[in-house]
């Protein structure tokens, strides 16, 4: 569908089906952004992360990661890295 077919049509609705159409291109962002984001744990965690980055505190590698894991263990682990 052309962007001329799309402003044809838009312009042939009245105001409050204008406004119905809008409600509905936001409703379908708003559960692509939904499903994009997945569960509520993992926003949590996002946003900590970005909060971390933002702090300009450098972000671990996956092995400074593993690292704290083992000590956080007590150890366990320790062999792995």
């Amino acid at each position: 569908m052309t962007t001329k077919i799309l402003l044809d049509k838009w312009q042939a609705l009245n105001t409050d089906e204008q406004e119905k159409v809008l409600a509905f291109i936001d409703s379908l962002q708003l559960k692509r952004t939904t499903q994009k984001s997945g569960s509520k744990l993992g926003q949590k965690l996002r946003k900590i992360r970005q909060e971390i980055i933002d702090s300009g505190i450098p972000l671990l590698t996956a092995e400074e990661a593993d690292q704290e894991k083992a000590e956080r263990r007590g150890g366990y682990g320790e062999n792995l890295i």
